[in-house]
């Protein structure tokens, strides 16, 4: 391993350890609003359709608010058709750029603002379950991914 490898796997190891900020458990509990509260501090400039809760055991949030990065996985109370038409509409008005929309079985939407990226995956529940499951992943736009090395 070079050098350069070793100092940056070094960086982000400090950094996921200091930047860890990650959800845990099962959807937050309390009043709509200490739940809509907690997931505005979060997930930052990220619009949730209403009454959708964060799924804590699924997802992995490093860091919060309008910077953070990683999964999240998230439960709608609406058809996956309603979230899918609130994510056009509803980021655009938050400042995302819609970069593609492909409406299907699992819907993807990918949103850039800044120097970040969003990419929603939109797909129905179950009949036990939530209507819709949506998992948002967010980066920064231009990260620098290192492809692995065939042996």
């Amino acid at each position: 391993m070079t050098l350069f490898k070793m100092i940056k796997a070094g960086f982000l190891i400090l950094l996921g350890s200091v930047l860890f900020a990650c959800a845990s458990g099962d959807s937050p509990s309390g009043t709509q609003a200490e739940v809509q509260e907690v997931q505005t501090q979060l997930l930052g400039d990220m619009p949730l359709p209403q009454g959708a809760k964060i799924v804590g055991g699924e997802s992995i949030i490093i860091g919060r608010g309008d910077q953070w990065v990683g999964r999240a996985v998230i439960n709608a109370l609406q058809g996956a058709t309603d979230v899918y038409a609130f994510f056009q509409s509803e980021y655009p008005k938050a400042g995302w750029n819609t970069v593609s929309a492909v409406k299907a079985k699992t819907s993807i939407l990918v949103f850039t603002k800044g120097d970040r990226t969003a990419t929603v995956e939109v797909s129905e529940g179950s009949f036990s379950g939530p209507k819709t499951i949506i998992v948002i992943t967010s980066s920064p736009k231009n990260a620098n991914v290192i492809s692995p090395t065939k042996r």
